[in-house]
């Protein structure tokens, strides 16, 4: 099934380039402290001793300097990893409390199905960049905070989907005769129930990846998010607010906006991959 899956995943040309930039990514991301060309943090003095503020990109300084004088490049480098671990941080924490609660919407229903999705209901009342704003304005921004928020109102789809799925799963045969069996409800939700569904879960997880990605670059950008002098694409992009460097200083704001840009798209490359390649109508073909 597995091999079945890959087969169907490598016809899809741009999954599989999301898939490669992904690890490209990521080696780069760990492999940081070892690849940048200079200290992330520390600005960089010339000959004369004076800092190179906005050094063009030169053999020296590949992607230029920032208004620090801290090389763009290696920042971008650990910036990579700021996102990718906000991005996995958050959704294991929104994906968990989803399937959680899905579950037990789903399986049990009555009151316990009604509560949970007036819960439900009541988070997509709120506009969340809006509530995550508001939140992570109230608490001290850092990385660790951006990580918890971000999990924490982005869950409510997931339950959905887990809670549609469950109501349609467990009505089939193999869970009834479970039931009439006496297995417990816990050992039929984990051990039957979870692993037949587990495919549209892991293309919606692979998904909201992509979200957390990007709404971590607009909190960080914003100046509620990750912080200075920590490197952020987000906050990598804030120094761009000018109209001079907009203008003549590209190097600035091109770099980590081609990072976001690239890194969405190849998250939702890979998570359209996923659908196709995982979608069980499509096993009975070749």
């Amino acid at each position: 099934m597995v091999f079945q899956a890959w087969r169907r995943y490598k016809k899809n040309k741009l999954a599989v380039f999301g898939l490669g930039f992904m690890v490209l990514l990521v080696l780069i991301s760990i492999l940081a402290p070892l690849l940048a060309p200079h200290d992330p943090f520390s600005s960089i003095k010339n000959e004369a001793g004076t800092l190179d503020i906005m050094a063009k990109p030169s053999q020296e300084y590949l992607l230029g300097t920032d208004s620090l004088g801290r090389d763009v490049l290696s920042r971008l480098m650990y910036a990579g990893r700021v996102s990718l671990s906000v991005g996995l941080v958050s959704v294991t924490i929104s994906t968990v409390l989803g399937v959680l609660l899905g579950a037990l919407a789903g399986y049990y229903g009555k009151w316990t199905d009604s509560v949970i999705m007036r819960v439900v209901d009541v988070v997509y009342c709120f506009p969340v960049m809006f509530l995550i704003i508001t939140v992570s304005a109230l608490l001290k921004p850092s990385m660790f905070n951006v990580m918890i928020i971000i999990g924490l109102v982005s869950w409510v789809g997931t339950a959905r989907l887990v809670r549609g799925e469950i109501l349609r799963v467990r009505e089939l045969e193999y869970v009834q005769a479970s039931k009439a069996l006496g297995v417990r409800s816990f050992t039929i939700i984990v051990r039957h129930i979870l692993p037949n569904i587990m495919a549209p879960i892991l293309v919606q997880a692979t998904l909201m990846t992509a979200d957390a990605i990007l709404t971590e670059a607009a909190l960080s950008f914003l100046g509620v998010g990750v912080q200075q002098p920590t490197p952020s694409w987000g906050n990598m992009l804030n120094e761009a607010m000018s109209i001079m460097v907009l203008r003549f200083k590209y190097w600035i704001w091109l770099y980590p906006g081609l990072a976001i840009l690239l890194t969405v798209l190849s998250i939702n490359f890979i998570g359209d991959g996923l659908r196709d390649a995982l979608d069980p109508k499509l096993k009975g073909r070749k």
